[in-house]
């Protein structure tokens, strides 16, 4: 299986740090051009200068997804440097937890807004470039265990998550033509930023430890109790941005350490 990103251009949304920066690291060390698009312009700018450091090119792009107007321009500024976006990641994704009687509804359409409307928004521009080009390429979303499972005190991040699936069968069918490919990473618990902050929020709404958090609620069901790694999801996420024909569009590819199993 070829997984040179050579000449290719790619976008990962929230690279700044977590898995969007391991993702960006690992699609330049393959040959790729990435743009680190992200809230916080200047944890941007630094992930683009390790890269360049490192021997890479990356360009660092001031992203909100949420705004419409950002992401054109955002885009705009990734194919007036390079010509054109080969692939999507759509990474960019924040978590906040309650009770659904508790959860206020500026939180939902927040939560709602970063997952999908930024989904839809920067698939939305790097889709007309390709169908401008008449080229092909790769979107990818950033799903979760929870784009099949719900939990507890998640709803809005279920939602969404679920949410994404749906556009990405729907930008499957709809770029196929062109050999636009579209599909879903379903990672479990990766031990990022994120996560670290839900352990000690869970452990207070649902009245445990932390280390029962973490052995009881997320990693209960996998099948080695194991934690998945900002390592596991690059590397799908490489396999994916290389893969070059329509044989794999329109799926998700879960990456949870046997949480759940199609």
């Amino acid at each position: 299986m070829n997984t040179s990103l050579k000449d290719k251009v790619c976008v990962v949304t929230g690279a700044a740090s977590g898995i969007g920066k391991r993702i960006a690291e690992v699609y330049a060390a393959a040959g790729a051009r990435v743009a680190i698009a992200d809230l916080k312009i200047e944890a941007a700018e630094a992930t683009a200068q390790e890269i360049r450091t490192a021997g890479g090119e990356a360009l660092a792009v001031a992203m909100d997804v949420t705004q419409e107007q950002e992401v054109i321009d955002g885009i705009a500024k990734v194919v007036a440097q390079w010509k054109k976006v080969d692939v999507l990641v759509s990474n960019a994704g924040i978590q906040i937890i309650n009770k659904i009687t508790d959860f206020a509804f500026d939180d939902w359409k927040k939560m709602l807004a970063i997952h999908c409307d930024g989904a839809f928004l920067t698939a939305r521009e790097c889709m007309r470039d390709m169908e401008r080009r008449k080229a092909g390429g790769a979107i990818i979303m950033m799903g979760s265990v929870h784009s099949h499972e719900a939990s507890p005190l998640k709803a809005p991040y279920v939602t969404a998550k679920h949410g994404l699936l749906g556009l990405a069968r729907v930008i499957a069918k709809e770029g196929g033509k062109l050999g636009i490919r579209s599909n879903v990473i379903c990672p479990g618990f990766v031990r990022t930023p994120l996560v670290d902050k839900q352990i000690p929020e869970q452990a207070k709404e649902l009245g445990i430890s932390e280390e029962e958090v973490i052995k009881n609620v997320m990693l209960k069901e996998t099948v080695d109790g194991e934690f998945t790694t900002v390592d596991d999801v690059a590397n799908v996420a490489l396999f994916l941005a290389a893969f070059e024909t329509n044989a794999l569009t329109g799926q998700s590819i879960i990456v949870s350490h046997g949480w759940h199993i199609n």
